[in-house]
């Protein structure tokens, strides 16, 4: 699956796909499609730096859903997601990381 346009309401804030910046996803080719199991999750950051997720599905009775998120938890997701849009820098502007 790919990215597909969404908007949806929360806790007073808009959270829009058209607006926001894809950053991660896990859409990786894998030799036999862009699918994980019928699932595809992507990240966003919106401009005002807010985080969200995407959750998309081809199963029947799920949804496609929408979650905002804290920073901490974007930064953990974008850590396992495997097709990284940008780098950790532009995605998290002003969150320090160290060396290993």
């Amino acid at each position: 699956m790919k990215p597909i346009k969404m908007r949806e309401v929360i806790g007073k804030k808009i959270y829009d796909t058209e607006t926001a910046q894809l950053i991660a996803g896990d859409d990786y080719w894998d030799g036999h499609n862009f699918e994980r199991h019928g699932r595809n999750t992507f990240l966003y950051r919106t401009p005002k730096g807010n985080y969200f997720a995407v959750h998309l599905t081809q199963w029947e009775r799920e949804v496609d859903n929408l979650q905002p998120l804290s920073q901490d938890e974007a930064v953990q997701l974008f850590e396992n997601l495997h097709e990284k849009r940008v780098d950790f820098s532009k995605a998290f502007p002003g969150v320090k990381i160290d060396e290993a």
